[in-house]
């Protein structure tokens, strides 16, 4: 993990908080729902998920207020193994997770979308590769399954969720909240701070503090958004074929 950070260019430090603690989580970090921003995210993926399978994430984002974004993620990844050419993109960014149990080192390459694309593209009203650049479809078509294109995927969503942006003052840095919310009912809070490669264990050390003097159980089951959206939305799109 140590090299990985090394040669990252960024690090997020993530908790999931149980479920059975959000109430009380949000009460101790003094929160204020209304205050969030409102985002809808959907992915892109086959209905057995080949992508995530081979290691590749495809997303959009409609974000209030914002606009619209996407993302074609690639993970795990080794830094010293990506190609300069695209180590020196500016939309190209390498940043290692952490939470508690365990870590991962993605590559991640950014773009901006047209207002309305992705709701069009979601509907069907245009192809799905609007979504997303030349340097996007490129960096999607080298790593890839054989066979599936951006246009053979199907829609993965869309995730509701909630992004709020505090600075607890003892913390003494940013911390981000995010409450996904998933059509079942069921929901995951994650708490979590971006840093430097240089000071990810500093921060660390530091944030672990700074929850546990607010109660935070730091030893819950941690979930990963992500995962959790696709294995739902798997399972639905292949019960609706079934039928």
């Amino acid at each position: 993990m140590m090299k990985l950070v090394e040669d990252a260019d960024s690090v997020e430090l993530k908790l999931t908080v149980p479920t059975a603690a959000h109430r009380s989580a949000v009460q101790a970090l003094d929160l204020d729902p209304l205050e969030a921003q409102i985002r809808q995210v959907y992915f892109f993926d086959t209905p057995d998920l080949t992508l995530n399978k081979a290691g590749v994430v495809v997303r959009a984002r409609r974000v209030q207020g914002k606009g619209e974004d996407s993302v074609v993620k690639l993970r795990p990844v080794v830094p010293e193994q990506v190609p300069s050419g695209l180590r020196k993109l500016p939309e190209f960014v390498i940043e290692v997770d952490a939470m508690p149990g365990g870590y991962v080192c993605s590559g991640s390459l950014k773009g901006v979308v047209k207002p309305g694309t992705v709701r069009e593209a979601v509907r069907g009203q245009q192809p799905l590769r609007k979504v997303f650049s030349k340097e996007q479809r490129q960096f999607y078509a080298e790593h890839a399954p054989e066979g599936v294109g951006l246009d053979d995927l199907a829609v993965l969503g869309p995730i509701f969720v909630l992004k709020l942006k505090s600075s607890p003052g003892n913390l003494g840095r940013k911390l981000v909240t995010e409450m996904w919310l998933y059509p079942d009912g069921s929901r995951i809070l994650e708490l979590s701070t971006k840093c430097l490669t240089t000071e990810a264990f500093q921060v660390a050390a530091e944030g672990r503090a700074f929850l546990t003097e607010r109660g935070i159980d730091l030893g819950g089951e941690q979930q990963t958004k992500t995962r959790k959206a696709l294995e739902f939305f798997s399972k639905e799109l292949q019960a609706n074929a079934a039928t």
